[in-house]
């Protein structure tokens, strides 16, 4: 990294009517890094991006984008910025080549560069003996990467990567967060994602941003927002969650009780001793503990310490999710 700045924010806020969707978000990108913004659906992440890559013009606030305003300058910026959207952009028709092709056409990329570029970055997503298949016949991890490697062909400062792994299994997930760390090594440039996996962000993100309701609300390394927090985290699983929590949320040295993906996350102060005592509390209690683990806080944790509420509990509706995705990236 450099140390100099990609993407500088000022007050940034975007407005649909009431509502506000962006409001006042001041934040700085460094080059050469890769930056999360974490949050729900609805959250404000997706508006934020659109009008970063100027799809969207703010309703207040300044923005640059490798030196470049996004409302006067929106042009130089677009030819500066490469954009992956959450909503697959591929001709199902045409060949992975054909495809890319296109592209590198569309942004005036040099004819004696292009196949040299294309190999190159297909090589780097692990596509090579795809290059000539319709792209109707890709997997959705196939697509992605394609989509990936599409927006890198003109060789952008900055990728925007919305929700780059959303509605991906479990390995095809792991293997997209592979081939983006490997990118932002090997063509040096700064990476934008937006995400709600959370853990998948502390893995890959040099810096993130957790935004809520339009607002960033913390922001920093994974690490250093973990390491705010302190303490550790205890995970029990129980045959009566909801008494469970009612009874250690009235002792002092709880700090937070709550319940996400069939168990209870505790966080406390000094886990080991901990233990003990609240395994003597449930059995006083009758309840049954079948597992108990003990692990740092997460990012997860660092999202509930700021908003009160795990990031699942706060999701939109499928049906709602796609309407803010509309209304983000311009549609109705």
């Amino acid at each position: 990294m450099t140390g100099h700045s990609a993407i500088e924010l000022k007050d940034l806020s975007k407005r649909y009517g009431e509502l506000k969707a962006v409001d006042c978000v001041s934040l700085s990108v460094e080059q050469g890094s890769v930056f999360g913004l974490l949050g729900p659906n609805g959250a404000g992440k997706t508006t934020l991006i659109s009008m970063l890559v100027t799809m969207r013009r703010p309703t207040s606030g300044t923005a640059l984008v490798n030196g470049f305003g996004i409302s006067r300058e929106a042009d130089s910026v677009r030819k500066s910025i490469g954009i992956v959207f959450q909503d697959p952009s591929l001709d199902d028709e045409l060949t992975a080549r054909e495809n890319l092709r296109i592209h590198m056409s569309m942004y005036g990329v040099p004819k004696e560069l292009r196949e040299k570029r294309l190999e190159e970055l297909i090589r780097i997503v692990g596509l090579e003996d795809k290059l000539n298949v319709v792209v109707k016949h890709f997997s959705g991890g196939m697509r992605r990467r394609l989509e990936i490697a599409r927006g890198l062909l003109h060789h952008p400062k900055v990728l925007f990567l919305d929700e780059p792994t959303i509605g991906l299994d479990p390995q095809t997930r792991a293997g997209i967060w592979g081939y983006i760390e490997k990118l932002n090594k090997s063509e040096k440039i700064t990476i934008v994602l937006t995400t709600h996996y959370m853990d998948e962000a502390d893995k890959v993100c040099d810096k993130v941003a957790i935004i809520d309701h339009g607002r960033i609300i913390a922001s920093g390394t994974p690490e250093g927002l973990k390491n705010e927090l302190g303490g550790d985290v205890i995970s029990i699983k129980c045959d009566d969650g909801a008494s469970c929590i009612e009874n250690l949320n009235r002792l002092s040295w709880i700090k937070s009780a709550v319940q996400y993906d069939g168990h209870i996350n505790i966080r406390v102060g000094r886990g080991e001793e901990k233990i003990p005592r609240i395994l003597s509390l449930m059995e006083k209690h009758g309840i049954k503990v079948e597992s108990v683990s003990l692990r740092k806080p997460s990012l997860d944790d660092v999202f509930l310490h700021y908003t009160g509420r795990t990031i699942r509990e706060d999701e939109a509706s499928p049906k709602d999710a796609m309407r803010l995705r509309k209304r983000a990236w311009g549609g109705r």
